[in-house]
């Protein structure tokens, strides 16, 4: 039985990316470059200037105040139309090509301005308020590497450079698939003994999170011949998430079945808690992932597993959320000889992370996901992890980076 850190390396060993499409800048946004972009041409085109101003010569204004003719207007956008001569200044908005004889750019408040000359009133040096030709790209430059997750500075650089479509990863396309008689859909009234299939739902929250599309299938019933029909449904798809009907009793059917269907079994339980009885396999090139049913185990194993997964296979780099360190607020007590995961609220105190348990611990118990917005790694062999230790905490929100301290 693999550790958690095991398991996880064996299926990210693997899963490798998938197909490459182009698509529109806006639509690239969030999704992982697939190809370098090299700069076809440099960046700015020409000398502009940085500043609403006028283009002078800075040897004119070597004595301040210095007095200039106006003799001329480039706006953004327009042409130069003559030179800077001795003792003279032209008007130019920012980002307008610097006329010839022109080394420096004077902004507004630094000037008083009468309309046919201008007094320039603080130093001016050499190069001063110049962007210069090329000195952001070269011509060839690779401006943005493959495998770079395209985010609005890496669309500015695109479009700069006329990419209005983009070479990237593929989505995944994710099944997600539940089982079991006790299910219900969303909609039907709720009655003793039945359940409301949440953890489709989360499973495809989830997936869409991280930038998949999810495939809904639906809900599986305890005989073979729709588990059957509706895993073959789940295999068209890059990948099939089942969760529930994977432990070890007689109506846990998902793992006889994939093997029927030539799904290659890696592993079948995880030496961690909650989570234990997570399966993992291979139909040809696309993984399946096994979840457990309890909807606590089933969001703590996609986290763990299959997330890192699908985002190897849409080709990020960086697929595993980071481990930081945290003070336990409470003892925390555990069975020695597995790896558990307690969720826990975590706030930030004195430049410090410190967790908090989310409640009761038991894996039924669905308002401490809610609740968490941290995994606390408790290790394999201890029996009491005492409040004031340090422990390892896996951040499950991107917020929590910002919490006030």
């Amino acid at each position: 039985m693999p550790s958690f850190t095991e398991a996880r390396n064996i299926i990210l060993d693997r899963v490798t990316p998938l197909g490459i499409e182009r698509v529109g800048i806006l639509e690239a946004a969030g999704r992982v470059l697939a190809e370098e972009v090299v700069a076809p041409w440099e960046m700015p085109l020409c000398d502009n200037s940085a500043m609403d101003g006028f283009a002078v010569r800075a040897a004119d204004c070597a004595a301040i105040p210095a007095t200039l003719k106006v003799t001329g207007y480039i706006p953004a956008g327009g042409e130069v139309t003559g030179a800077v001569e001795p003792g003279c200044a032209i008007r130019i908005m920012t980002g307008a090509p610097l006329p010839p004889g022109c080394d420096a750019v004077v902004p507004v408040e630094e000037t008083e301005d009468n309309g046919a000359a201008i007094r320039v009133v603080a130093p001016v040096k050499e190069r001063q308020h110049i962007r210069f030709k090329g000195e952001d790209v070269a011509t060839g430059e690779t401006v943005i590497p493959a495998g770079t997750l395209i985010q609005p500075p890496e669309v500015s650089m695109l479009a700069s450079f006329g990419k209005a479509l983009v070479p990237v990863f593929r989505k995944a396309r994710v099944a997600i698939l539940s089982t079991g008689d006790e299910l219900i859909e969303l909609g039907e009234p709720p009655v003793p003994g039945k359940i409301i299939n949440s953890n489709t739902l989360s499973l495809a929250a989830a997936v869409r999170q991280c930038g998949a599309e999810p495939i809904v299938i639906g809900i599986a019933r305890d005989n073979r011949e729709n588990h059957r029909e509706m895993l073959a449904e789940g295999l068209k798809a890059d990948a099939l998430i089942t969760s529930a009907g994977v432990s070890a009793g007689d109506r846990d059917l998902v793992r006889d079945v994939l093997a029927e269907m030539g799904v290659e079994q890696i592993f079948w339980k995880v030496d961690m808690k909650p989570g234990g009885p997570t399966a993992f396999g291979m139909h040809g090139a696309k993984p399946v992932f096994s979840l457990p049913g309890n909807p606590v185990s089933t969001m703590v194993t996609f986290e763990l597993f299959a997330r890192p997964a699908l985002l190897r296979m849409m080709g990020y780099r960086r697929v595993v959320r980071p481990f930081v360190k945290a003070i336990l607020r409470e003892d925390a007590k555990k069975k020695p000889g597995k790896v558990n995961f307690l969720r826990v609220q975590v706030t930030v105190q004195e430049g410090r992370f410190v967790a908090s348990t989310a409640g009761d611990q038991h894996t039924g118990i669905l308002r401490t996901m809610v609740r968490a917005n941290g995994l606390a790694l408790l290790p394999l062999e201890a029996s009491i992890v005492h409040a004031g230790s340090e422990v390892d905490l896996m951040l499950l929100r991107d917020d929590v980076t910002m919490l006030e301290r």
